[in-house]
Parts: C-alpha cells; sequence; structure tokens
C-alpha cells in the first residue's frame, strides 16, 4: 500500500496519553513516529489531519487542505489517495450542513468537539460521527460512519423514507419543471407576482413582450410598470392579496408604455388574477393569465361584432399520489418501530414522513391550481390523450363550442365524426407524429347543426401543441380553440365597406388618404398616386414626409403629433411635390373617427388643391408689404383717391341713371315705334294691292321699302329682346336645373324643324348633368346654340349635333355644343363674333342678337365662352362655367 502520510512531528502526540510501563521502558525501540503510523494504520475510524486556507484578512479560515488521511478516512471518502483538491473544492455541501463551521469553531476555540451528521451529498450518504482537536497549526479530525454497521429496521424504514421522499422530490420539481415549462412556451400573457409588493418572480416571453426589453423580474409592479399609477391595476392587485378572491376581467382596456417611449398604448386584455397561497394555506402571492384582445375589440367596434383571439397550450402534471400514498404507509410503519427505539430516530422519521406529507400535498396543489386554471380559462381548451386521440380534459368553455355533445373519454372521431376528412384532424395526427405546434386563425370547419344536424360553416382560432410524458415522449395533443365564426362574418362586411369606401374615394377628385390611429398611412386613393407618380410600395410604410415640401414639414409633423395626441381635426397648408417635380400648394386635412368610448378608429384626410389661390394670396401679401413701404406716398393718392371715387361714384351714379334712361328709351321706343311701323306695314300693303305704278322701277322700289321695313322691326323686336333679356337676367332666381330634362323641352319645340332636316342631336351630360342656374336664361342658351346648329346646317349633309357636359381638373363645369354645320372663318369674324346684330350668313334671316345674348348671360354668371370653327367643319361652342355653380354633392 501506497502511503498517503505527511511528515508528522511528535509534536502531534499529546502529553496526557498514557503508556503501561513495559511500553515505557521501551520508548527508545519504538519510535512515536512508527507507533503512530501503526496506530492509524489498523485504526477502525477515519483520521484526517487538515491545514487551514486563510482569507485575506489573514485571521478568517475560508478552506482547507489534506496533510494526511489514514487508510480508513480513505475508505470511508471513497479516496484512493491524498487528494490535491481543497476541502471544500471535494465537499461544499459540508457548508449547508455545518460540517465545515464545525472544523473552523473547533480550530478556533483550540477544544476538543464532537458533531453528528446525517450526510447526505458529495457522494456520500451516511450518517457520521465526528471528533476534532487543533494540534499546534492544523485540524485533527477523527470520524466513523454506520455503512458496515448492521442497520435497525427503524434505520431502513428512515433510509426507505429518505428515498422515497427524494422521488418525490423530483417529481414534485419535475413537474414544476414542466408547468414552468408550460407557462413559457403558452401562447398566452403568464406571469407570476410574489408577496403584498406583487414582485414579479416568473415572467414568459409574451408577457415580457407587453414591455420590450424593459426589465421586470425581481421588481415591484409599481417599479416596473408606473405607467399603470393612475389605471385600475395596482388596486385590483390589492385586493385579491387581501381577499384571497379570483378577479376575471373581459376586454379591459390598460395602457401600457410599449415601445419604453414614453407614449401609452391602446389595447385591450381578457385576464385572471388569482391568488397563490403557501403550505400554511397563507396568500403569497397572485397568478396571472392574459391574453390580448385589441383585434377584437376594434372589430366589433368597426363592423357591430366580436373578435378575439386566443393562444394558450398546457402540459399535465404526471400523477404522483399512489407513490406518494405508498411512501406515506412505509412511513407510517416506519414510524410505528420507531416508537420502539431511541428517539433521536422517531424525530427523524416523523420530519421525513411530514416532508414527504408536504411534498405530496404540493404536487397535488399544483396539480390542482393548474386544474383549476384551465377550468376557468376564458378560452376553449382540451386535452386529446393517446393515438385514438380519446378526449381526456374538457373544459365548460371547450364543451360550448359544441352543444349537445358528449366528449369526455371518446375518441376525437367518434365525437366529431365530420372532421374526418377536414384539415383539422389531419394536423391532429401531424402533431401527435411530429411533435410540432400548429396554429391556425379563421380556419373554416363545417360542423353538424345540435339541431337539424345539416352541416354549418364555423370558423375557429386553435392551436394544437404535443403533450410529452415523463419522459418526454408524446402521450397527446392539449388543444386551445376560440370561436371566431362572428368576426369573420364582421370582418367579410369590413372588407366590403373598404371597398365601396376606396371605390368613392377613386371616384373624387381630391386625394384620399387614411392612417391608423397612431398615424401610420395604410391608404391612398388613386389620385394621390397619379398626382405624386409613385406607387403602394414606395409610399405606404415609408411615410409620406419625402413627398412634401422640406420647408413645410416642421409646421405639418408638430400640428399632426398634436392632432394624435388630442384627436382633433387637422389641417394645414402645405406644399406637395407632382410627378414632374414642381410643388403645388394643398389643404391638407384630416378628421378622426371615434368608436363610442371615444377611441380613435381611424384617420381620415383629404388634400385639395389651393395653388391658384394661394399665388394670388401671396401675390396680395407682396403688395400690402410694398404699399406699407410707401404709406407715405398711399395717404396722399388715398386722398386724391377719395376725391376720385367720389368724382367715380358720381360718374357712375350719372352712368346708372344715363343706362337705365338708355334702357327705357330702347325699350320705350321699341315699344312705341312697333305701332307706327305696324302701321306703315299696313298703308304698304295696301298700297300694293290698291295703286297702279307705270314707272318701270317702281317694282325694284317696292321691293327695297319692303325689305327696309322688314328690317326696320327686326331691329326694334332686337333690341326689345336685349333689355328684356338684361332685366329678367338680373332677377332670375338661381336653382338646381336638370340639363338632360331642360334639353329634351327645348328639343321638343324645334320637332318639326329637326325632322325636316332628320338631324341627328345627341345628349350626354353623365359628367355635369346639374347646374345652378337661372332656368330661363339656360334655356335661352340652349336655344339659341340648338336653332343656330339647325339653321346654318350644311347643305350636302344632315346636321348633326352633340351636346355634352364636362369636368375639367380643377373641378370646373363646362357645356358643349358642337355642330357639322357650315362653319365660319375665325380669322375674320372671331373678334365680331358676340357683337350685337352682327351676322356672317345672310342666306337664312336672323337678328344677329342670339350669341350677343348667349355670350352677355354666360358673363354675369362667371364664366367665359370659348369657340372653335372651320369652314364647311362646324363650330363648337364651349361654356366654361365657375364651379360654384355646381350643386353640393353628397358622397356619404
Amino acid at each position: 500500500m501506497v502511503s498517503v502520510f505527511a511528515p508528522v512531528t511528535p509534536a502531534i502526540v499529546p502529553d496526557n496519553v498514557a503508556f503501561t510501563s513495559s511500553f515505557s521502558d521501551n520508548r527508545d525501540t519504538v519510535p512515536a513516529e512508527d507507533l503512530l503510523h501503526g496506530i492509524l494504520n489498523i485504526s477502525l475510524t477515519g483520521y484526517a489531519l487538515y491545514q487551514p486556507v486563510y482569507g485575506a484578512s489573514g485571521k478568517e479560515v475560508r478552506d482547507f487542505t489534506f496533510v494526511l488521511l489514514n487508510p480508513k478516512a480513505r475508505q470511508i471518502l471513497s479516496l484512493p489517495d491524498l487528494p490535491t483538491q481543497t476541502y471544500l473544492e471535494l465537499y461544499p455541501h459540508t457548508l449547508e450542513t455545518g460540517v465545515f463551521a464545525f472544523h473552523c469553531h473547533v480550530f478556533a476555540s483550540g477544544q476538543p468537539e464532537r458533531f453528528s451528521v446525517n450526510y447526505q451529498g458529495d457522494g456520500l450518504d451516511n450518517y457520521f460521527h465526528l471528533s476534532a482537536q487543533r494540534v499546534g497549526d492544523l485540524l485533527l479530525v477523527n470520524f466513523t460512519d454506520t455503512a458496515e454497521q448492521s442497520r435497525t429496521a427503524v434505520e431502513q424504514a428512515l433510509r426507505q423514507s429518505q428515498a422515497r421522499e427524494h422521488l418525490a422530490r423530483a417529481e414534485a420539481e419535475a413537474q414544476r419543471n414542466r408547468l414552468h415549462h408550460l407557462f413559457m412556451q403558452a401562447p398566452a400573457m403568464i406571469t407570476i407576482f410574489e408577496g403584498p409588493q406583487h414582485v414579479f418572480k416568473l415572467v414568459n416571453p409574451l408577457y415580457q413582450e407587453l414591455v420590450g426589453d424593459r426589465p421586470l423580474l425581481g421588481k415591484p409592479i409599481r417599479e416596473a410598470m408606473p405607467e399603470l399609477a393612475d389605471q385600475p391595476i395596482f388596486d385590483l392587485l390589492d385586493y385579491v392579496y387581501q381577499t384571497g378572491e379570483t378577479f376575471r376581467a373581459t376586454e379591459m382596456q390598460v395602457q401600457l408604455d410599449h415601445d419604453n417611449t414614453g407614449k401609452r398604448g391602446q389595447r385591450f386584455y381578457n385576464f385572471i388574477y388569482q391568488a397563490s397561497r403557501n403550505l400554511a394555506e397563507e396568500i403569497d402571492g397572485i397568478l396571472v393569465f392574459a391574453y390580448d384582445v385589441t383585434e377584437q375589440v376594434q372589430a366589433r367596434q368597426r363592423a357591430e361584432a366580436s373578435e378575439q383571439q386566443l393562444a394558450y397550450t398546457n402540459e399535465e402534471l404526471a400523477a404522483t399520489n399512489e407513490e406518494l400514498a405508498a411512501t406515506n404507509e412505509e412511513l407510517l410503519t416506519a414510524n410505528f418501530e420507531i416508537l420502539t427505539n431511541n428517539s433521536e430516530l422517531e424525530q427523524r422519521v416523523a420530519a421525513r414522513t411530514r416532508e414527504a406529507q408536504q411534498a405530496q400535498a404540493e404536487a397535488e396543489r399544483q396539480r390542482g391550481r393548474l386544474e383549476q386554471l384551465f377550468m376557468q380559462a376564458p378560452a376553449g381548451i382540451c386535452i386529446l390523450g393517446g393515438p385514438e386521440l380519446v378526449f381526456e380534459l374538457v373544459n365548460p368553455v371547450y364543451q360550448q363550442l359544441f352543444p349537445g355533445r358528449d366528449l369526455l373519454g371518446k375518441p376525437v372521431l367518434e365525437a366529431l365524426p365530420e372532421i374526418a376528412d377536414h384539415a383539422v384532424y389531419n394536423t391532429f395526427r401531424w402533431v401527435y407524429n411530429t411533435g410540432q405546434t400548429h396554429q391556425e386563425l379563421g380556419m373554416l370547419i363545417p360542423l353538424n347543426h345540435p339541431d337539424d344536424g345539416r352541416l354549418q360553416d364555423r370558423y375557429f382560432n386553435y392551436i394544437q401543441q404535443p403533450r410529452l410524458d415523463e419522459n418526454s415522449r408524446i402521450d397527446g395533443v392539449v388543444v386551445f380553440a376560440y370561436e371566431v365564426t362572428d368576426l369573420e362574418q364582421a370582418r367579410r362586411k369590413l372588407e366590403q365597406s373598404e371597398v365601396a369606401f376606396r371605390t368613392l374615394a377613386n371616384a373624387i377628385s381630391n386625394l384620399v388618404w387614411t392612417t391608423t390611429p397612431s398615424g401610420e398611412a395604410d391608404y391612398y386613393n388613386e389620385q394621390w398616386y397619379s398626382f405624386t407618380g409613385s406607387s403602394p410600395q414606395e409610399v405606404l410604410g415609408q411615410g409620406w414626409t419625402t413627398y412634401f415640401h422640406p420647408h413645410d414639414l416642421l409646421l405639418m409633423l408638430r400640428q399632426w403629433h398634436e392632432a394624435l395626441a388630442q384627436g382633433t381635426p387637422y389641417q394645414v397648408e402645405a406644399r406637395l411635390r407632382r410627378a414632374d417635380g414642381a410643388y403645388r400648394w394643398f389643404l391638407v386635412r384630416a378628421v378622426a373617427m371615434h368608436d363610442d368610448q371615444g377611441h380613435i378608429l381611424r384617420w381620415f384626410g383629404t388634400n385639395t388643391d389651393i395653388h391658384e389661390q394661394k399665388e394670388m394670396a401671396e401675390a396680395l401679401q407682396l403688395a400690402t408689404r410694398k404699399l406699407a413701404a410707401s404709406n407715405k406716398e398711399l395717404r396722399t393718392a388715398n386722398e386724391q383717391a377719395k376725391q376720385a371715387n367720389r368724382q367715380l361714384e358720381l360718374t357712375n351714379e350719372q352712368l346708372t341713371r344715363i343706362n337705365d334712361d338708355l334702357d327705357n328709351f330702347v325699350y320705350t321706343a321699341s315699344h312705341d315705334l312697333q305701332q307706327p311701323v305696324h302701321n306703315m306695314a299696313g298703308v304698304f300693303d295696301e298700297l300694293k294691292r290698291t295703286a297702279t305704278f307705270h314707272d318701270p322701277e317702281a317694282e325694284q322700289l317696292m321691293h327695297m321699302f319692303e325689305d327696309a321695313l322688314g328690317q326696320i322691326q327686326s331691329t326694334i323686336q332686337g333690341l326689345a329682346q336685349v333689355v328684356q333679356a338684361e332685366r329678367q337676367t338680373q332677377g332670375l332666381p338661381t336653382e338646381v336645373v336638370e340639363l338632360l330634362p331642360l334639353t329634351q323641352s327645348v328639343l321638343q319645340s324645334m320637332r318639326s324643324q329637326i325632322t325636316e332636316q332628320q338631324a341627328q342631336v345627341e345628349l350626354d351630360f353623365a359628367a355635369v348633368p346639374q347646374l345652378l342656374f337661372g332656368r330661363l336664361n339656360l334655356q335661352s342658351i340652349l336655344y339659341n346654340l340648338l336653332s343656330n346648329a339647325l339653321k346654318y346646317a350644311h347643305p350636302d349633309r344632315p346636321p348633326t349635333v352633340l351636346v355634352s357636359t364636362r369636368l375639367t381638373a380643377g373641378g370646373s363645369p363646362i357645356l358643349l355644343v358642337q355642330d357639322n354645320g357650315l362653319g365660319m372663318d375665325l380669322s375674320r369674324f372671331g373678334p365680331e363674333l358676340f357683337k350685337m346684330f352682327r351676322r356672317f350668313h345672310d342666306h337664312v334671316p336672323g337678328s344677329g342678337l342670339g350669341l350677343y345674348l348667349v355670350n352677355r348671360i354666360v358673363q354675369q354668371a362667371g364664366g367665359h365662352v370659348e369657340v372653335s370653327s372651320s369652314p364647311d367643319a362646324g363650330t363648337t361652342f364651349r361654356l366654361h362655367f365657375p364651379s360654384s355653380l355646381l350643386p353640393t354633392r353628397n358622397f356619404f
């Protein structure tokens, strides 16, 4: 045998050791060192000699090194040789059991002491008796164990109890780990609070996502989530902790700073606060189970339906009741035997019994809490066991999904035979065979109606997750399901409404856009893309700021953020870049749509082109600045202007009186002259009938006189018409005039002429079906233009006339009358086209007042007339009216 002893001085042999006289006589022949070696080699107990290792201060012992181990010590400690590691490196469990503290205490006191311990750790499992004493600068320890001694029935029962306790604790620990794994993998938000301050003890990943990378574990909720201070969450947690009553919230709004930017979100949650208790049934924390239902709430608010999305997973606690019960029986037997043995072992067995019972109770409590959590969860949960996928657990919410059906104890295909050929059953098999989780949102599953058995389309959100046994083998599938049929129907209605809105937005001339409640643009109409020359890929999700003038952005963004924060209407003027790079001024406006609670659902915005108005305003501002710079001169000019104005007022009054007098004179003269002219015509007719002229030129003179008389009559009638038209124009009220029936009425008055000339008239008022106008004035315009189109028709072809309306890019209406008649040379006659009594064709009778009246009526309405014509090709009249003559159109 290899010696493991270090050199030992005789000083380690105590002076108070007694020797016989014969040994005393032979001390010289038996060296003390040889004697000590012999004693240690044959000793039936272990001896160890340790040298202390001091800390930085040089006073505190922080470890020991091995100086000597006798053979029995190496056998007890299962050490082949003197170890090079330190004492604590080999036996760290001595810190927990008090053995290391015993060594340090004996070394410090210098007095011999004893210590007994049931040591189970570091590869050792025995009951040890230790005796120690300081010898110089070293520590000598003598120890023995009970490994080679026969064990009493009590000790054997204790060992068996300890083994079963370890097994129960290991199983309980495995169950806790499985429960922890379940919580961390669950598709729902789970956290556990500890103590009255609600300190985060467990936070699963989905719960952590509520606040991003903000640290939660180990912090009270008031410190970790201070933004909840003005919300009811803290009070609810305090209430549950104080009373033990479970609290359930449905669609409660909780405002958290999700991005840690200082801005609180607007989200809704379903959650449960359930008190947790220790072994003494005292409340020591709160379990939280929650999931986000924001999308569901918003969808119901927008489409009068409901939507919620819940995902959650589970792993069943393994049943340990039988083993723990068996352990309890053995402990009771051991307890009976202990009653007849020593009291120390009796106390130890009783303590182990209590610990085993506590472990059993803890396992039962955890299983009960998990089952209670499942049965009270606001989601449909079931567990399908075995390859036949038999319903082992069905919570009330899941059972309500299938009213009138018995599910528990039945294979899934027996309970729900209609899913045999559906994808949902295939994924059940796939999850069971592969161990991979599967999730579906809005899955259509036709199911038999409980009343008549007919297949009914139903939609579900669900998660299928494998369940593992204690050996990590798949033994079932856990299902979390929620019916979303109403939500899907509401979503379809919402999509139809969205399509209708976009169709309407694309039909108007304004640039239309919408954003989310937080201000992120999610829609632009076609006019936006056409104006900016952009595409959805370039704009959506990247912002609109690059399309506005950089000088306008600061004001735009500041007011936009204020509107988002307060929910107030947004309005600003800014320059928007056109596809060709030019900027135009727009009035940008947006209003928020709110739900019944006042929460913003969406922003609707329009951009209206105000470039011309803006330029006029800027020109006015420039003029104002110039006027301010020459204020002194303007004061003088102002006085002069006042005098001139007074003179102009007098002149205007005189002109008005003169015009009125002229109108009265013309009207009176035309009226008064009609009778004399009529008399002259009568006399002339009588003269032609009764008189006889012998001069050969008399007949020609008679014709000339008759023509002159006709011109006088025509002129007098024309003057009367002009005056009457002026007076009518000034006094006629405006009204909404339907163009189609009015034009048809005018054409009806010309029916004989249209039929005679075989004319074709086409009407198209789709672009502008109505105008705000005096009905008689609009009738006069149509009559004069249509009668001219028929009157001056080309002799080689039947007349074709188009009467239609157009809308300019700026939103102004145009009335168009186009014919294929004689046409005219505008280079010659254009400047005189609208003069009174001016005619350009004399082969048909006319007064030359029609175009004059048309132009005068259009100008008085704020418009103008544009003419294009070519000889022998026809003429087109375009009557431009201001946009104010368009009736207000309600698009909603």
